[in-house]
């Protein structure tokens, strides 16, 4: 049961505390860029978080590890650092001057429970296959982690506006969002009529 991938996937879960202890210690965004070593940190975490999302399934697949435990621990810590994430940066951002950040966090979290919902009505009537990940929520989640990194590191990067970005790849992620869990619910539909 415990086997490396899933060892890495509770590591992710467990980082999740570290992640908002560090979020609390951020400077607010309009302070001198002294203290921005904490946006690197922030950052740095939410970094290696995504990047294991990627490395316990791909030692799963390559170390044939694969598991039911695995199977269900994966998607709830996606869900629950992007969840995390998200509730953080409209927390961070002020809901009236930036009310598409409030917005698309709204979007892609009731896209999640969604989507949750529906893989285990599917699981239930022995369908779980109909609704595995689509080529287009990977890259969904690819650009909802990029606009995350951004809008969390907040300073300039490389001469390029962090902020800009963040929003422009957050509002793509949104739309994505949008366009996967169409896909998702179209395959889920289908049941209804059987």
């Amino acid at each position: 049961m415990m086997t490396i991938p899933n060892l890495i996937t509770l590591s992710r879960i467990f980082l999740i505390p570290v992640f908002v202890v560090l979020y609390y210690f951020q400077p607010n965004y309009t302070d001198a860029p002294v203290f921005t070593w904490i946006n690197f940190c922030l950052t740095g975490a939410y970094a290696f978080i995504s990047i294991t999302d990627y490395l316990d399934g791909y030692l799963a697949r390559k170390l044939n590890m694969t598991s039911q435990l695995g199977a269900f621990l994966d998607p709830v810590a996606d869900k629950l650092i992007v969840s995390t994430a998200l509730i953080m940066l409209v927390d961070f951002y002020p809901s009236q001057s930036h009310w598409y950040i409030t917005i698309a966090a709204l979007i892609i979290i009731s896209r999640e429970i969604l989507v949750s919902a529906l893989r285990e009505w599917m699981s239930i009537i022995g369908q779980r296959s109909n609704v595995n990940v689509s080529f287009i929520g990977k890259i969904k989640t690819f650009v909802q982690i990029f606009a995350v990194l951004f809008l969390l590191y907040q300073q300039p990067f490389f001469g390029l506006p962090s902020f800009k970005i963040g929003v422009t790849l957050l509002i793509a992620a949104t739309f994505l969002t949008l366009w996967s869990g169409f896909i998702y619910l179209k395959e889920g539909i289908k049941t209804f009529d059987n």
